[in-house]
């Protein structure tokens, strides 16, 4: 850890940002390169200008594996899915979850595996825990490999016009600990865009809550709720708002689950590395404080920092006319538009912004083709196997020109905007049969809006 401070200490002085680089207002840049998900809110300057810049090296580490007597070992593994947060985030932007030739999952494509007990209830896997971890530190065995067929599925625009989507087939080999067994539930997901975070860490939990309606009172076919998460932090159940399922209610204990999940690095919120029993090798090769509390908040305040690209040909007659069919198919009842931020961040520049992350922050059961599994199993806090938390859709039209390619959904099987809607079943299913009925021309409208964002 030493050794990796010294270098952050050159690095830094390397590649600080200049105040001057950034334009007016303090929630987005206007660079609209590929480096558009990478820039701090213009408004951020000194001691958190700096913070945010040392943050943002270990986000970019490649951690390493030395014997377990090495003073300066840096912890990665014993098991992990990627050597740093940056492969799946890469550019601070969007996994592509696409397989190789052959078939074999990228690696900013992770699964989250359960299995259900006498009592009904979801455990970790007991033989390879609670993520699937493909790769091994020296001497610790990777617990297999990954790989991904896909099936395609034909449907048909009300004007005629015919689609092809294509639905995800798992499949696991060369597995190290036996088979995983035909009662595990698998839930793949893709690392998304890391841009204006903060902001929607400091939206009033209020505002969250009251678009809550578990029940559907007002007989609309939607029925959000908030996943209600145990915080490490606050030691009490509180609002969940991040993660694929909101199952995690600070950005602080997000990271921290993905340095322990995704890089085998453990801290002070999670002290243990997922190494079931059956994994001896893991087990001998554990360490403890594999990143300070220190080193983790400048992690934090990066990933609360990171500003939102600003919206692009917003008055165009076809983006207008795009908004306007996105009110009218009810998209904004999930896709909320907009939010003013409260006012208890500790970071001036997040405080009273205006924002438009177009979300709720809520679960929704997006149906059955979308489902980790059959049933209504809880697997992560409250939410269910059949409900996600409804992304924000700020920096979508970006993903191309950032991460080179234009995969949506939580695990990327839409290829292009289209496709994600098409995708929506369960709550998303009437939005979803507007979407087929529009014509050509309206169609690409709505896309066109997306891609504004």
């Amino acid at each position: 850890m030493k050794s990796n401070l010294l270098i952050l200490t050159l690095l830094i002085s390397l590649s600080a940002y200049s105040d001057e680089e950034f334009p007016a207002g303090t929630g987005t840049t206007s660079d609209l390169s590929v480096q558009a998900f990478s820039h701090p809110l213009s408004g951020v300057r000194g001691e958190d200008r700096r913070d945010f810049t040392l943050g943002n090296s270990f986000f970019q580490t490649s951690w390493v594996a030395s014997p377990a007597s090495t003073p300066l070992r840096d912890g990665l593994g014993p098991t992990y899915n990627a050597v740093s947060c940056t492969a799946c985030h890469f550019k601070d932007g969007r996994g592509r979850g696409l397989p190789d030739e052959d078939g074999k999952t990228d690696i900013s494509l992770l699964f989250r595996l359960r299995v259900k007990n006498i009592e009904g209830t979801l455990d970790p896997h007991p033989q390879y825990g609670g993520q699937f971890n493909p790769i091994g530190i020296e001497n610790v065995s990777g617990e297999g490999q990954s790989f991904v067929k896909y099936e395609t599925i034909k449907g048909e625009f009300a004007d005629g016009e015919k689609f092809e989507l294509i639905k995800p087939r798992y499949s696991f080999v060369n597995l190290s600990f036996g088979r995983l067994g035909d009662n595990v539930i698998i839930s793949p997901r893709v690392g998304p865009q890391m841009i204006g975070l903060g902001l929607l860490e400091n939206i009033n939990e209020a505002d969250i809550y009251s678009q809550e309606d578990e029940n559907d009172k007002d007989s609309d076919g939607i029925s959000g709720r908030a996943n209600r998460v145990y915080s490490l932090v606050k030691q009490s159940i509180v609002l969940g708002r991040f993660g694929w399922k909101a199952g995690k209610s600070s950005l602080l204990e997000q990271n921290a689950a993905a340095f322990n999940g995704d890089i085998g690095i453990t801290s002070y919120l999670f002290p243990e590395e997922d190494c079931p029993l059956v994994q001896i090798d893991c087990k001998a090769n554990k360490t403890p404080d594999d990143i300070s509390s220190h080193l983790l908040k400048k992690v934090t305040t990066y990933t609360q920092l990171l500003a939102v690209p600003m919206r692009r040909k917003m008055n165009s007659p076809k983006v207008l006319r795009g908004k306007e069919l996105f009110n009218e198919m009810s998209c904004v009842k999930c896709h909320t538009p907009s939010y003013t931020t409260g006012d208890t961040s500790r970071f001036i520049v997040l405080n009273h912004q205006q924002i438009y992350p177009y979300t709720d922050l809520l679960l929704h059961d997006m149906g059955d083709e979308l489902a980790d599994s059959q049933g209504d199993d809880k697997n992560e806090e409250e939410a269910t196997v059949r409900e996600w938390r409804t992304p924000p859709l700020w920096g979508v039209g970006m993903f191309q020109i950032v991460n080179g390619h234009t995969r949506y959904m939580h695990d990327g099987r839409a290829r292009n905007l289209a496709e994600a809607i098409l995708w929506h079943g369960g709550e998303g299913q009437k939005a979803r049969e507007r979407f087929i009925k529009l014509s050509v021309a309206d169609r690409e409208s709505v896309v066109e809006f997306l891609k504004s964002l």
